[in-house]
């Protein structure tokens, strides 16, 4: 093909993959410059390793892109903070699925082998879920990325509940919940 020759459809794959790894090996999605300004953080609402994204992974992502990609181009230190969610509920329904394909239960298999099941899980779709967001030209700093369970977060989530106990914010007891 010549320089003025255009391929009748757009293919993305012949260049969004590679000018995103130039972007990210570049370091333009880090922050952490210290501009003096105020800071902007976005944390993703994690994805659950459930296996795959869905649509409104894609439509909340997009959205949060364009939210830090503004901020940047205004000249603030715009971090979006990646990582995914261990969802112990999500990813325990998915992993007891697999196990039904098998004529299993987890109370079968028992608490300590359904628990390797369930690291097991998040190890292989894990990495697929930070690579279909990395896909959709998500301009995450992957440096900082997350996972719940990581022992930082999970220290965090520890701490805030023994402080809100000891407070008296955090209690025992039958009441209604509202979830959303």
């Amino acid at each position: 093909m010549t320089a003025t020759t255009l391929k009748p459809q757009y293919d993305p794959s012949s260049i969004e993959t590679a000018l995103y790894k130039k972007w990210s090996d570049a370091g333009v999605f880090a922050a952490g410059r210290d501009s003096g300004d105020e800071p902007y953080v976005i944390v993703i609402p994690p994805p659950n390793v459930t296996s795959a994204l869905h649509m409104g992974h894609g439509l909340n992502n997009a959205i949060q892109d364009v939210l830090i990609r503004f901020e940047r181009m205004r000249g603030r230190d715009a971090l979006w903070l990646p990582g995914t969610d261990h969802a112990g509920i999500a990813t325990q329904v998915v992993v007891e699925r697999v196990l039904a394909e098998d004529g299993l239960t987890r109370h079968e298999l028992g608490r300590q082998k359904f628990v390797e099941m369930v690291w097991q899980w998040v190890d292989r779709y894990g990495g697929r879920i930070n690579e279909q967001i990395k896909g959709l030209g998500a301009s995450c700093d992957w440096t900082r990325q997350r996972f719940t369970l990581d022992e930082g977060p999970s220290r965090a989530v520890r701490t805030t509940f023994v402080s809100l106990y000891k407070k008296g914010l955090i209690y025992r007891g039958e009441r209604i919940v509202n979830w959303c």
